[in-house]
């Protein structure tokens, strides 16, 4: 009799809700913030405004719909949660900016997700150059990449009043300190959803203390239907569908790190077929964008450091979440009322979900041969790479749109510099005088592409 795979497995009904809102509540902030990113910046009207975020919000749960339940040649099947990327952000702007409007915008996302469709076999090829010695690289960055997110948060959110203020940290500490206490003492149940007590509990506590209200909730319409082209018929110019091409690369780049952290996680690693499934189902969710007045997808690492954290490894949880998503985004009163929950709430819960990802890296790293090679080199000159732009945001402003937008992306230009150096100093062949690569199952990270492998990377 076999057993099903815990990737495979179905909890209870109340088990599904409270995990999935979990992991609703860990992505909520993200997945609004492009909309109110990119209207803001076009002086949309608040009406309008609405109109983006509950769109958004019902594309993300169709999106993490089709990734996680999958459907012919369409999902990786892997508790992977969609969102908005923040890669296009920067292109979106200039282009909604520069004349031509959202049409324009949703014109490029519907190229480029139809383009990541067609690439989509050509990324599942190339994961032979993913050994542990880059994919331990990429996931450390994408958690120490993260933790800033999750630092503006804690501190009141990214340009508030009162940003830093001791009482933000506050907040942020006591919610930190109640889901490390729930997961240490509490019940096995009550420790998985952690992240979710503490969100609660601090939600509790900050009402009182004057954090947050609830008077956008009365404002917010009980029901709201995003319908196709609400903003006009696309447009298709050829500056802003390149630009978007460029986006797309970056967003495959950083989902196939997603993808293959979250493999590592469930014990169910991600093969070449269901990288391409993954890939594909990505550029399905951005026509989708495209057309139904939202934005470019990409599977959101927030959620990927909450599977590590409570080690429920069921993608049906995380597709409850995207039914979830899709009632917030027919229901805009409800979207409101999560809305509310203030940023310190969030902060704190964050930096214990994004350092869960770091340590993920690390543990993934454990299993490289790291004596008489130049990997340490690689994963040094790789991180820093990938932190580089987190720790001084502005360092690339001088160069061309198409180089900031790969590089202003910390997981992005980690990710390339890993898969580069990986390639120099283990597939190129060895200078005179050096030593042989090293052998074993601990040196996959420096097999030859001519050699065979069993597993693009090893268990």
């Amino acid at each position: 009799m076999t057993s099903t795979h815990p990737v495979d497995e179905v909890p209870p009904a109340r088990h599904l809700a409270a995990f999935g809102l979990q992991h609703v509540l860990a992505m909520y902030a993200g997945a609004v913030a492009v909309p109110l990113i990119v209207g803001g910046a076009m002086n949309l009207p608040p009406a309008d405004l609405a109109y983006l975020i509950t769109a958004d919000l019902l594309v993300c749960g169709i999106a993490t719909l089709i990734q996680c339940v999958g459907f012919w040649r369409f999902g990786v099947r892997l508790p992977i949660m969609q969102g908005c990327t923040f890669a296009a952000v920067s292109p979106m702007v200039i282009i909604g900016t520069g004349g031509g409007g959202l049409p324009a915008i949703y014109g490029s996302v519907i190229v480029a997700g139809l383009a990541i469709m067609l690439l989509a076999p050509v990324f599942g090829k190339l994961l032979r150059f993913f050994p542990p010695l880059v994919t331990g690289t990429v996931i450390l960055i994408i958690g120490v990449s993260l933790l800033p997110v999750a630092g503006n948060w804690a501190a009141g959110g990214a340009g508030s009043e009162g940003f830093g203020a001791p009482r933000n940290l506050a907040l942020a500490a006591f919610v930190l300190a109640v889901v490390v206490g729930v997961q240490r003492f509490a019940p096995a149940f009550l420790s998985r959803i952690a992240v979710l007590v503490g969100i609660v509990v601090g939600l509790a506590v900050a009402v009182p203390f004057g954090f947050t209200d609830f008077g956008g909730v009365s404002d917010a319409d009980w029901v709201g239907i995003s319908t196709p082209f609400h903003f006009g018929a696309p447009a298709f110019e050829v500056s802003a569908i390149v630009a978007m091409l460029v986006v797309a690369l970056v967003t495959m780049t950083e989902t196939t790190g997603d993808f293959i952290a979250v493999g590592e996680m469930t014990d169910r690693k991600v093969d070449a077929r269901s990288l391409s499934d993954g890939l594909r189902a990505d550029g399905l969710s951005t026509v989708l964008g495209g057309v139904f007045n939202t934005f470019p997808y990409t599977a959101y690492a927030q959620n990927v450091g909450l599977v590590g954290m409570t080690r429920v490894r069921s993608r049906w949880v995380v597709a409850a979440a995207g039914g979830i998503l899709v009632l917030l985004g027919l229901l805009p009163k409800l979207g409101a009322v999560v809305a509310a929950i203030p940023a310190p709430v969030l902060g704190g819960a964050g930096l214990v979900m994004f350092g869960t990802v770091a340590a993920s890296g690390l543990r993934t790293l454990a299993e490289v041969d790291f004596k008489g090679n130049n990997n340490l080199t690689v994963v040094a000159v790789s991180v820093a790479m990938g932190v580089l732009p987190v720790g001084v945001p502005t360092i690339y402003d001088e160069f061309p749109d198409w180089f900031q937008t790969v590089m202003h992306s910390g997981i992005s230009a980690g990710c390339l510099t890993a898969i580069a150096l990986n390639l120099l100093f283990n597939h190129l062949p060895s200078k005179a005088g050096s030593p042989p690569a090293p052998a074993g199952p601990r040196a996959e990270a420096g097999r030859h592409p001519g050699q065979t492998a069993q597993e693009p990377y090893p268990g």
